[in-house]
Formats: structure tokens, C-alpha cells, sequence
């Protein structure tokens, strides 16, 4: 039966696992996808509450979940089911939704006032779960890459292999999660993004401006310095506020507020002063430690500031704030290292240029 159509996203209520699916409206709202397929009754259909233009519904007495941003959809919907805009009774585990709500959104309102989000981040970043956490970081992957308008994934198989030596390398014995997702994406930019979960995506364009391995091992050192302080996590919560602690406390970290924000977060970090710093002294220790040359990073970082600079993009400089003194401080933190040590042998290093060998070119 024809109706109208719309593209969207189900989320089952059990896992944080986003589905992209088919909405159709008919006599029923059907909803279909990779092993999806639903019909609710248009009688039980109600809007979930979001910010436009997203749209989000639910079943009643259904834990589940439907995103999308048809407006005309969302209009259709609106006009066929009786009570779309109708809140479902506050009665047992909805009763105890609506208190967790009350006191959330209280103590949300408290904590603000009193330290302000960016103190609150600092309190609230190391209490995450490392299973919502990782969750988290699943989901704001995807929305990284659309932000970034879909790069295709760099996976040729000998690079990836090199890669994920260096990666072990890097991480042995330095505090990290135990499983730490490293992705290159094809993008001309020269960027490492840092996500929640020990997530970081790679874009290619930082590894063709890297003239050494050691000069790209070190940023990648760097991101996983932010990884081991959970910087990430602060600056998702700094960036959503009080969103992100009403979703906490609900254990619904997939809503596309959050979503949204903490992809904008991770794209545009603008980490402080200090957790910059920090960062720069776990790359040099974690360089040296496995036998690179730490002062490499204040070379690269030199250089791509510079090019964006004279180039007028600001990407690299909005998420890497680059200082004449954070040059001088990596060098001396480095010391008097060898010349001839190396991350990787140059064979190597040829090899993990290529990873993009095949990707689609954007």
C-alpha cells in the first residue's frame, strides 16, 4: 500500500545501537530496515518530545524509539494519529521517569549555578561508565563522519596492519583503555579527532603532511593523551550541559541532541591550556618510551599551523591551538634525543602512507 515516505532511525530501547530504517504511512505507521519490520497502530503513536527539525516518536508503553527530519512527514504523522501530541499517563515506571526527570533536571539546574559546566565536567567526566562511554563513542563515530560529509575509510590492508602495530606500540603500559579503535578517514584536512570510548579518527590529509612517522605517531600520541585524561567526555559535557546530565541519569545517552553535540565537540574541541599541555608531555613521555622522537610533534604541529595560517582555514588551529611556547616546551621536554631513533623503519612508513590506496577520493 502507498504512502508517504520518510528515512529515519529506530533505536529498540535495549542497546544504544542506532538502525536506519523506512518510515511509511498507511493505515499504520510501518517501519522497516536490515531485519526491522514493525507496524504500530497509528492510535499509539506519540511524539517523544525533540529539537526540530527532528522529529521523535515512540510507541505507547514501548520503549522504543524512531528519529527523522521530514517535516512534511512529520506533518502527515501529525494529522493521522489522534494522539500524537498526547502525554502518556505518569503511572508506574512512567511515575519513576517522571521523578528522575524533576530531580535530574533540579539537580542539573543546582550544580550549574554553583560550579558552572566546565567545573562540573571536570567532576562528572571520570564517573561516566567506560561501557557508556564506549556506547557513546560508537554512535557520535557515525555522526562524526557525517558532519565530515561521509569520507570513505582507509583500510588497505598492509597500512592498517602497520598502523595497528604502531597503535600497540604506542599504547603499551600508558594508562588507556583496553581497546583503543583507531579509524583514518580520505579528507584533505590535516586532523586527528579524539572521541569518547578510546576512539580517534584520522584524517588522511594530517599523515601526506607529515614528512616522518615520528612526526604523525606524535600527534596520534597526543589524541591518546587526551583519550587517558578523558578530555573527550569533559568536553562533550562542558558542550551539551545540562542536556548531557539529564541523559546520564536516564541512561539514554543516543538522543541526537547529544549526538549532535558531542560530534560538534569532537570536531571543533578547543581543548584548555592545560589539557593541551598535558597532552603534549604524554606524547613525548609515550614517544620516547617506545622509541621515537618526541620533539617530532613540534615540528609537525609548526608546520600544518603555519600552512593553515597562510591558507586561511582555521580546523587544525580550532581543535589544536598551537603556540610559539608549545614548541619550546615539547622540545625541552623531549631533551637531547637521537637523531637516528625512529618510530618506524622507512619501509614501514611507505606502507602506512597508502592506507588510503583505494578509498574513494572526496
Amino acid at each position: 500500500m502507498s504512502g508517504p515516505t520518510a528515512a529515519g532511525t529506530y533505536f529498540d530501547g535495549r542497546s544504544a545501537r542506532p538502525h536506519p530504517v523506512e518510515l511509511r504511512l498507511t493505515d499504520q505507521l510501518a517501519i522497516t530496515g536490515e531485519g526491522i519490520a514493525l507496524a504500530w497502530d497509528l492510535f499509539a503513536v506519540r511524539t517523544a518530545g525533540a529539537v526540530p527539525p527532528i522529529t521523535r516518536l515512540r510507541r505507547a508503553g514501548d520503549p522504543a524509539l524512531v528519529e527523522f527530519s521530514d517535516e512534511v512527514f512529520a506533518a502527515s504523522l501529525r494529522a493521522a494519529c489522534p494522539d500524537f501530541e498526547q502525554e502518556e499517563k505518569a503511572e508506574g515506571g512512567g511515575r519513576l521517569r517522571l521523578v528522575l526527570w524533576s530531580v535530574a533536571a533540579g539537580l542539573s539546574v543546582l550544580l550549574v549555578a554553583i560550579f558552572g559546566v566546565p567545573a562540573v565536567a571536570v567532576r562528572l567526566a571520570p564517573l561516566v561508565p567506560s561501557g557508556l562511554e564506549a556506547r557513546l563513542g560508537a554512535v557520535v563515530d557515525g555522526e562524526i563522519v557525517r558532519l565530515l560529509d561521509e569520507p570513505p575509510e582507509c583500510s588497505h590492508a598492509p597500512a592498517r596492519a602497520v598502523l595497528d602495530r604502531l597503535v600497540q606500540r604506542l599504547a603499551q603500559g600508558r594508562n588507556l583503555p583496553a581497546e583503543i579503535r583507531v579509524s583514518v578517514r580520505k579528507h584533505d584536512m590535516a586532523n586527528a579527532l579524539t572521541l569518547p570510548g578510546g576512539r580517534v579518527i584520522v584524517l588522511s590529509g594530517l599523515i601526506e603532511r607529515s614528512k616522518s612517522a615520528d612526526e604523525f605517531a606524535g600527534v596520534l600520541a597526543h589524541e591518546l593523551g587526551h583519550v587517558a585524561a578523558r578530555d573527550p567526555m569533559r568536553s562533550l559535557i562542558a558542550a551539551s550541559g545540562t542536556s548531557f546530565l539529564l541523559s546520564l541519569v536516564l541512561g539514554d545517552l543516543t538522543g541526537s541532541t547529544i549526538i549532535v553535540a558531542a560530534g560538534q565537540a569532537a570536531i571543533s574541541a578547543g581543548y584548555s591550556r592545560d589539557a593541551e599541555r598535558a597532552a603534549d608531555d604524554y606524547a613525548v613521555a609515550t614517544m620516547t618510551g617506545a622509541g621515537g622522537r618526541g620533539e617530532a610533534l613540534a615540528s609537525v604541529l609548526e608546520r600544518i599551523a603555519g600552512n593553515e595560517k597562510r591558507e586561511g582555514a582555521s580546523d587544525f588551529l580550532r581543535s589544536h591551538p598551537f603556540t610559539d611556547e608549545r614548541a619550546k616546551r615539547i622540545r625541552a621536554q623531549a631533551g637531547g634525543e637521537s637523531e637516528q631513533a625512529r618510530i618506524l623503519d622507512e619501509a614501514d612508513w611507505a606502507v602506512l602512507k597508502g592506507i588510503c590506496r583505494g578509498a574513494e577520493k572526496r
